[in-house]
């Protein structure tokens, strides 16, 4: 494996650059010190909001590109580089779908906050994770701030308790299972692989010259730019079909593990 021609690091943030614990190591770090003095540039994105995104890499947020909201908002030094919304009839009729379901929390993405109810204490203790911004609304339908994505979580199962009642969306909306316990819908050209292309272009940045790390299907888009493309142990079945090498699992610094053969 020749990597003596990369010029950009793409990965993703949970289940793959942090920890379980939603750490970033120490390790990452150090190692983001070598890729500055070799001018490989670093993009972290996520499903996360972007705040959420920085908080986890404070001391280096000036010197990133942060692609945020599965592709929906990229933005360099608090710089907004694009913004994909969804249009207010959609976000309408995806809260329509989904309100009647039990245990279901929707959560509506915009660029500065996030909008959600307020019928759950213990969501709104787990959303504090993934949200460092957020207000809570009597009516999500009363929200006139333009969204970037809803978030729908579950406790138990997103794949099992919340994709069979939003599936039939897909194809006139992009819906993705991004994680254990999350779908995300979003316009159709909201989705990490078209933002990374855009990246891609404004940097010339080759396939070959792009190394992307994944865990989850809202990964996959962007894996497939890259001719080194890696699936964490982790990762979803999908992500190791698609992805063409393979590392450790976020537990045991996949991500650092091969940064450091990089260097």
């Amino acid at each position: 494996m020749d990597l003596s021609q990369i010029k950009m690091v793409v990965t993703d943030m949970d289940g793959t650059l942090l920890n379980s614990k939603h750490e970033v190591s120490p390790r990452f770090f150090e190692i983001f010190e070598e890729l500055k003095k070799k001018n490989i540039a670093f993009v972290a994105a996520s499903g996360r909001q972007y705040h959420s995104m920085v908080d986890k890499l404070d001391s280096i947020k000036n010197e990133i590109l942060v692609i945020a909201e599965n592709g929906a908002l990229i933005k360099q030094q608090e710089k907004t580089l694009l913004t994909t919304t969804i249009n207010q009839s959609e976000v309408h009729r995806i809260l329509d779908t989904v309100q009647p379901l039990k245990n279901v929390h929707p959560v509506l993405c915009s660029q500065n906050t996030a909008y959600v109810g307020g019928d759950s204490n213990e969501f709104l203790d787990m959303l504090r994770e993934y949200y460092s911004e957020f207000q809570i609304v009597e009516d999500q339908k009363q929200v006139v701030d333009d969204v970037l994505k809803i978030a729908i979580y579950h406790f138990e199962s997103s794949e099992e308790h919340i994709y069979p009642h939003v599936k039939h969306l897909e194809g006139e909306l992009k819906v993705k299972v991004s994680g254990a316990n999350w779908v995300d819908i979003s316009d159709l050209n909201a989705h990490k692989g078209y933002a990374l292309k855009k990246v891609m272009d404004e940097f010339q940045i080759a396939p070959n010259e792009i190394m992307v790390f994944g865990d989850y299907n809202n990964d996959l888009e962007m894996l497939e730019l890259s001719d080194f493309s890696f699936a964490m142990a982790n990762a979803h079945p999908n992500v190791l079909k698609t992805a063409k090498f393979r590392t450790d699992s976020n537990d045991n610094f996949g991500v650092e593990r091969i940064l450091e053969k990089l260097i």
